[in-house]
C-alpha cells in the first residue's frame, strides 16, 4: 500500500479513509469498534467523523475505538450542523466553532484534532470570521490542520485567498460528494485542487450503494438502506435513489464483475485513483462491508477499467445529484 501526502502538508495518510456516519445508528458500538480495528490492522490510518453524526455518538465511539492507538491515527471531524435548539448552536461563527471544538474534543477523548473541517458553508458569515477562529484553534494546539466539506470551488478559492491576504491558516482539503454517477467536481474543483495542492477527500464514493448493487428497483428499497432508516434526512438520501441511477448501477455492476471485482470494490477503486483524490471516505455499516472493501488499499485502477468507466459516465458528467444538500447545486438532473 502506498500512502499519500495530505494536501501540501507533510502528513501521510492511507489512500482510504474510514467514514463513521453509521457509528451509533446503523451500527452498534461493539461492531463499530470491531470495524475500526479491522481497518487499522489493514493499514488505514485516517478516520473521519463529525460532531452531528448521530447526536455526537459517532465521535464518542471513535474516541473509544482509537484510545489505545491515538498517536497513529489521523483523526478528522467537522463543525457546522445544528447541535442544539439555540440560534448560535450551528453554523460557522466564531462562537459556534470554538464551542463545538471543545465539545468534540471531550467526546473524542483527545487533546487535539488532526483535521478540523467546516462541514458546510455559512454564506451569511464572512469567511474571515471563520478562518480567524480556526487559526486561533491551531495556535492553541487544539487543531493541527483545517479543511472544508461540500463547498463550491469559488468558495474554496475565496477562503484560500483570504488566508493568504490575512495570514490565517489555510484549508488543506475539501471533502466533496464524488463518485462515477456525479463527476461534476472534475470541471472546477479538481483543477483548483491540483493547482493549489488541495487534498480531495470524496464522500459517497459508492454512490450511497447505487454502485454497490444495493438497489434492484426504485419501489423496493432494502429495509436497512440509509434512504429508509435515516430520520429527518430520508428526503435527501431517497432523492438520490433514482430509476436512472439504479439502471446505471446495474450496468456498472456487470462491468465490475467482468473485471473480477465486486461492484463496491470497483466503485471505490475508481474514486481512489482519480486525479487530485487523496483518500475517498468510505462509510461501511457492517464488518462484512469492511472486509470486502479493504483489499482496494492494494489495488490500482487499470487503463482498461478507467476507459470502461469513462464510457459509462463521461468525465465531468452526472447521472444522480449528490450535491442535493447544497443550495447552489440543487438543479434537478434530467
Amino acid at each position: 500500500m502506498n500512502d499519500r501526502l495530505l494536501g501540501r502538508t507533510g502528513v501521510r495518510v492511507s489512500p482510504l479513509c474510514l467514514g463513521t456516519l453509521n457509528f451509533g445508528a446503523g451500527t452498534a458500538e461493539a461492531e463499530s469498534i470491531r470495524m475500526t480495528h479491522a481497518a487499522i490492522d489493514a493499514g488505514v490510518n485516517f478516520i473521519d467523523t463529525a460532531n452531528t453524526y448521530n447526536d455526537g455518538e459517532s465521535e464518542r465511539i471513535v474516541g473509544r475505538a482509537i484510545a489505545e492507538c491515538r498517536q497513529h491515527v489521523v483523526l478528522a471531524t467537522k463543525v457546522h450542523g445544528r447541535t442544539g435548539a439555540g440560534p448560535n448552536e450551528q453554523g460557522n461563527s466564531r462562537l459556534n466553532i470554538l464551542r463545538a471544538c471543545e465539545a468534540s474534543l471531550r467526546r473524542l477523548g483527545t487533546d487535539y484534532i488532526d483535521l478540523y473541517q467546516i462541514h458546510r458553508p455559512s454564506p451569511e458569515i464572512p469567511i474571515d470570521e471563520t478562518l480567524a477562529a480556526l487559526t486561533d484553534l491551531v495556535r492553541a494546539g487544539k487543531v493541527r490542520y483545517v479543511g472544508c466539506s461540500t463547498h463550491p470551488a469559488w468558495m474554496v478559492m475565496e477562503a484560500l485567498a483570504v488566508s493568504e491576504r490575512m495570514g490565517f491558516v489555510r484549508y488543506i482539503s475539501e471533502q466533496p460528494p464524488y463518485n462515477l454517477l456525479d463527476r461534476r467536481i472534475e470541471n472546477e474543483l479538481v483543477p483548483l485542487a491540483e493547482r493549489h495542492s488541495l487534498a480531495i477527500l470524496p464522500w459517497a464514493p459508492l454512490a450511497q450503494g447505487l454502485l454497490a448493487d444495493r438497489y434492484q428497483a426504485h419501489d423496493a428499497m432494502p429495509a436497512d438502506a440509509r434512504a429508509v432508516r435515516a430520520p429527518g434526512l430520508d428526503n435527501i438520501y431517497a432523492d438520490r435513489i433514482t430509476p436512472r441511477g439504479i439502471e446505471m448501477g446495474h450496468r456498472f455492476s456487470a462491468l465490475a464483475r467482468g473485471f473480477g471485482h465486486t461492484p463496491g470494490q470497483l466503485a471505490l477503486l475508481w474514486c481512489k485513483d482519480q486525479p487530485a483524490v487523496t483518500a475517498p471516505v468510505f462509510g461501511p455499516r457492517t464488518i462484512d462491508q469492511v472486509t470486502e472493501l479493504l483489499p482496494v488499499l492494494e489495488m490500482t485502477l487499470t487503463a482498461d477499467e478507467r476507459a470502461a468507466c469513462d464510457a459509462l459516465v463521461p468525465p465531468g458528467g452526472v447521472v444522480v445529484n449528490f450535491h442535493n444538500t447544497a443550495p447552489w447545486m440543487k438543479t434537478p438532473i434530467v
